[in-house]
């Protein structure tokens, strides 16, 4: 939920309407005027402890023709460990076999997108610029989308056959906030 007028974001896992009240497994209030991060260690509504809202492909930013931020993704195994931005781990193993939360890749600049629907190119091309950031455990290469009656199924769906050797990881050592 985002309050407009406050300028906060309220994302909640796991949530369920029972008797009248709310309840969650767990959740985060973000502060819309900042870039602080959850405490080291703190999860949220996803299991990297990273807001969700913000990486979400939604279908207005599509329609524009852009998309002007790395996109969040799923992995069924990570490891135990993160790296920034994310602040928490949901994983086990070890960071040499599995991805930790917070991985960046990008699609390489080599892949050839021009064969997609429109849609998909968008999504494609913000691929290339931005990357996406490992944000939680799910199914392999997941990207997560708002919900929208516009989104062609069929031209996203095309989506699939880019492949994990299409993506380079991103160098994100340096990157700290603040």
């Amino acid at each position: 939920m985002v309050d407009t007028s406050a300028c906060k974001l309220y994302e909640l896992f796991a949530a369920v309407q029972t008797g009248g009240a709310w309840h969650a497994g767990s959740g985060a209030v973000w502060d819309l005027r900042s870039n602080h991060l959850r405490p080291a260690g703190w999860t949220s509504a996803d299991a990297a402890g990273l807001p969700i809202y913000p990486g979400l492909v939604r279908y207005e930013d599509v329609a524009r023709g852009v998309i002007r931020h790395a996109i969040r993704f799923t992995a069924p195994q990570t490891c135990n460990g993160y790296i920034y931005p994310a602040r928490h781990e949901a994983g086990s193993g070890s960071c040499a076999t599995r991805p930790p939360m917070g991985l960046r890749v990008r699609l390489k600049a080599s892949v050839n997108i021009s064969g997609y629907g429109a849609q998909a190119r968008v999504v494609l091309t913000a691929l290339k610029r931005y990357g996406m950031i490992l944000a939680d455990n799910g199914s392999p290469w997941y990207i997560t989308g708002a919900p929208n009656a516009k989104w062609n199924d069929d031209v996203l769906h095309a989506l699939g056959g880019v492949k994990g050797s299409d993506f380079e990881v991103v160098d994100t050592s340096g990157l700290v906030n603040g």
